[in-house]
């Protein structure tokens, strides 16, 4: 959802005549993209278990876009770091309550998407007259047209981080998860799928 929605906003902003505004903003989205996923490639294989193992790109991504948003529609960046740190304490706790990550791994994200909103506002430079509406509309538009969708992405960079893992022996794999980037798990089964009854 958010490659998309980074993408048409930053086309949005761009056609409407704020180049600067569209560049900082796919600086910042993009900086924090690319940190989590050299994060997540890092600490997935290598990382001390049950510490630090996948670092939140749900509050990263939260805290980045909010944040960021409140830049270029709103033109408020002295509230650019509040919003962007109240999404990511909504999304964290609501990622530490499905038991999808530890508490430093919500941090870690946390960081990297204020961190990436604070690029925007400080890149975007002065925001000239242009259809903020427009941009607000197409934003949620892609959110609602787009929610619900899951994508493999977790089980993907899991596979790679593996594989980076042992062809460079950066560090020790133990052998069950070794053997994790010989091939990617299925997404996994939506919460309504029932068990098929052995046979």
């Amino acid at each position: 959802m958010l490659l998309p929605l980074a993408l048409l906003v930053a086309l949005s902003i761009g056609f409407g005549g704020w180049w600067r505004g569209a560049l900082a903003w796919l600086l910042g989205v993009g900086a924090t993209l690319g940190l989590m996923f050299a994060l997540k490639v890092a600490f997935i294989a290598c990382g001390p278990a049950h510490v630090l193992r996948s670092p939140s790109g749900h509050t990263a991504a939260a805290a980045v876009v909010c944040g960021g948003l409140m830049v270029v529609l709103a033109n408020r960046r002295h509230w650019t770091a509040p919003i962007a740190l109240l999404a990511a304490v909504v999304i964290g706790v609501s990622r530490l309550l499905l038991g999808a990550h530890v508490p430093l791994e919500v941090l870690v994200g946390a960081i990297a998407g204020i961190g990436g909103a604070l690029v925007i506002a400080a890149c975007a430079g002065p925001m000239p007259p242009y259809r903020r509406s427009r941009t607000a509309v197409l934003a949620i538009a892609t959110l609602l047209l787009l929610h619900g969708l899951r994508l493999p992405a977790e089980a993907h960079i899991r596979g790679f981080a593996y594989m980076v893992a042992h062809m460079l022996a950066v560090c020790q794999v133990n052998e069950d998860e070794d053997a994790l980037w010989h091939s990617l798990p299925p997404p996994a089964a939506p919460a309504s799928a029932t068990l098929a009854p052995a046979r």
